[in-house]
């Protein structure tokens, strides 16, 4: 069987030709509309979040219509290296952004990913 195509990366890769990839499900908190959580995450998070030092591509996923209780939004995240995204995190703006997400959300799920293109 043939191995599914990687993606070719549209910001730097590290040395081994990889990125670091995050995935962040965030849902709302319970007294928050979708609509109010769309706002607040498009407006306020994302002028905070791409000022992450060596942060190289940002995606916010925003989901149409959501159960309750369910994921609103998926963050896309790439990073040069795990170094780099905790470095990122772990800086003042980096604090910052934690610190407004945990404010406006009641669940965040933090995975990273080795991304697998399959069409393109």
């Amino acid at each position: 069987a043939r191995r599914p195509r990687r993606r070719r990366p549209t910001v730097r890769p590290d040395r081994e030709g990889r990125m670091m990839k995050a995935i962040i499900l965030l849902t709302r908190r319970d007294d928050m509309g979708h609509d109010e959580f769309v706002d607040w995450w498009l407006g306020q998070h994302r002028g905070l979040a791409e000022q992450l030092p060596r942060l190289r591509r940002a995606v916010f996923n925003v989901v149409d219509d959501p159960e309750p209780g369910a994921p609103d939004g998926v963050s896309e995240l790439w990073f040069d290296s795990l170094d780099d995204f905790q470095s990122a995190y772990a800086s003042e703006i980096g604090q910052r952004v934690v610190d407004d997400s945990m404010a406006n959300v009641a669940g965040r799920v933090r995975m990273f990913v080795d991304e697998h293109v399959i069409a393109d």
